[in-house]
């Protein structure tokens, strides 16, 4: 039960897009807290490395607890990961950066499964149950006599 609950939880969101951002953001933020013999740099530059570490371990949890807000999660994570790579010890020594770039392209990257409320299908993971799905004929569509007139000549919406 317990498990089945933390699976959909995980799959209704970008799990682990968020995971690498939180990952990154830890190794960025304590990076300037370790000895001065682990550190490259210290100064001026261990402010700005905490705080970065920090605003991507919160777009992290960003994406976990508020999925529509995942793009702008992605975006950020991805370019503070980049400027992180200057400003903050070459990144976390790379790692932090490297994970900041994949975990943010992988929460823009995110769409929710939506197959499985269209068509019925209970198990994604279930490839005859998707085969099924995909081969059963569908509702013809019902589309509109006319488009809606537009003032607009490119078409956008009011």
């Amino acid at each position: 039960m317990l498990l089945s609950r933390w699976r959909r939880w995980r799959r209704s969101r970008p799990f682990w897009g968020g995971l690498f951002a939180v990952l990154a953001g830890a190794e960025i933020c304590a990076l300037p807290l370790a000895p001065l013999k682990v550190m490259l740099h210290q100064g001026v530059a261990g402010i700005p490395s905490v705080l970065m570490g920090i605003v991507m371990i919160v777009l992290g949890l960003t994406a976990w607890f508020s999925p529509p807000q995942r793009s702008l999660a992605g975006v950020l994570t991805t370019l503070i990961a980049t400027a992180a790579l200057v400003l903050s010890n070459l990144g976390g020594f790379l790692i932090g950066t490297l994970l900041g770039i994949l975990g943010g392209g992988l929460m823009f990257a995110w769409q929710p499964y939506a197959a499985s409320r269209a068509s019925g299908v209970r198990d994604p993971e279930n490839p005859e149950a998707l085969l099924a799905a995909a081969s059963a004929p569908s509702a013809p569509s019902v589309t509109p006599a006319s488009p809606t007139p537009h003032h607009d000549p490119q078409g956008a919406q009011p």
